[in-house]
């Protein structure tokens, strides 16, 4: 089973160009529209948005991970973005970011977001595993280290 079922080969992006936090919010917002067509745009941002003034996604070493749940998302959905150029994310060690991993679940997920949740932040613990997403030479390398097992990855 993949690690991180949830996303799919065309949800990576290598190379995502923003220059702050609301930038990098807003383009996740957009990728993540063109691949939920039943969900609007700006309704994904504003979720995203209002999570963040509760707190931080930023979660350290270089790592953002915005996520919400919305109306009319049948399933998890996941989206990585390498960032082109680090960005303040007001991260809880006041390193920029330059992943982000956008998780967006059903409105009524409970305890799948969560265990989603945990389940990202524990393959971004992996050792070395950030060192890898950074030098990937494309998406597709990306794709296959979040996605597979370490021991097929290796």
């Amino acid at each position: 089973m993949p690690l991180l079922e949830f996303l799919k080969p065309e949800a990576v992006l290598p190379a995502l160009r923003a220059q702050g936090k609301k930038q990098v919010l807003q383009e996740l917002a957009a990728q993540a529209a063109r691949h939920l067509p039943d969900l609007d745009e700006r309704e994904i941002f504003e979720t995203l948005l209002q999570r963040e003034r509760l707190g931080s996604t930023g979660i350290g070493e270089g790592v953002a991970i915005p996520h919400g749940k919305l109306p009319g998302l049948d399933q998890l959905f996941g989206l990585v973005a390498r960032l082109e150029r680090p960005v303040d994310f007001e991260a809880l060690d006041g390193q920029p970011v330059d992943i982000a991993f956008l998780l967006l679940a059903p409105e009524g997920a409970g305890a799948d977001h969560l265990k989603a949740l945990a389940r990202v932040a524990r393959v971004l613990r992996e050792p070395g595993i950030l060192d890898r997403i950074r030098a990937a030479r494309d998406g597709d390398a990306l794709y296959a280290l979040l996605t597979q097992s370490p021991a097929r990855a290796a």
